[in-house]
């Protein structure tokens, strides 16, 4: 009986470690923009997914300003997500849309309660299967280029070290796409961010000849083919999603990947 509270806090103690450890594998990924084949869309992606698993939220979304300033989504974990942040930027409205025009962090523990203040996100979510959401500023000083929100399933209770964790994540990958921009193309950023927002047009379209040939409605799955096939052959997610697109890619060999796990 005395050896039980110390094998409960050696568990504690390793677990606390790995997450350590993970953080900064995570903060390290992030960082690490200057490579020449840098891949806008594979970064936000990674970004959300991360902030999934990390944070255990049930799904991530961000979104960021075109060249013109005009809001668009630009990468979401899940299809659910991403047609609900399509849906924010589509009507103005949601906590994202707020997170943008104030600057700073912008959250919900229970969307129920606050189907006045945004109604036509509210109601969506709900029909998506989300009951809470919060919203950080991607920034850098007082620019910012976009938002990352985390939506939940459930109602959840204000935490600090969550919102911490998620505008340090917001905050590193922006200075992730500033940093590459300026020293490996001296592009200006809403150039670069045109790119990964052109990309993701180019990768949905590509998700959809995928999802027919395979007659799989799950796009998660002809992602997951994609970006598996993408990352197998050293090819970025960008150029293989053209390529599907515009019917010059191996299809086959493609869908090869959908059943396989990437880390």
């Amino acid at each position: 009986m005395t050896g039980k509270p110390q094998e409960l806090a050696s568990g504690d103690t390793s677990a606390a470690m790995r997450r350590e450890r993970l953080l900064a594998r995570v903060f390290v990924e992030l960082a690490d923009t200057l490579v020449d084949d840098f891949d806008v869309a594979d970064f936000l992606r990674t970004l959300v997914e991360q902030c999934v698993r990390l944070m255990e939220v049930s799904a991530a979304g961000v979104v960021l300003a075109d060249s013109q300033g005009r809001l668009r989504m630009a990468a979401a974990s899940s299809e659910r997500a991403g047609l609900l942040e399509s849906l924010a930027v589509q009507t103005e409205d949601g906590p994202c849309i707020d997170c943008l025009r104030d600057g700073s962090p912008v959250r919900s523990t229970d969307l129920r309660e606050d189907a006045l203040r945004w109604p036509r996100f509210a109601a969506a979510a709900a029909a998506a299967g989300f009951r809470a959401a919060e919203a950080v500023p991607m920034r850098l000083r007082r620019t910012i280029i976009g938002s990352l929100t985390l939506l939940h399933t459930e109602a959840v209770q204000e935490d600090a070290g969550r919102t911490a964790l998620s505008q340090a994540l917001a905050d590193v990958a922006t200075i992730g796409l500033l940093q590459q921009r300026a020293i490996v193309r001296g592009e200006i950023l809403t150039e670069q961010l045109q790119i990964a927002l052109n990309s993701r047009v180019i990768i949905e379209q590509a998700k959809g000849v995928l999802s027919s040939r395979s007659h799989d409605p799950d796009m998660e799955h002809a992602f997951t083919a994609l970006r598996g096939y993408a990352r197998g052959h050293n090819l970025r997610l960008a150029d293989v999603s053209r390529e599907v697109a515009d019917g010059t890619a191996d299809i086959d060999a493609i869908l090869a990947h959908a059943s396989r796990s990437h880390p």
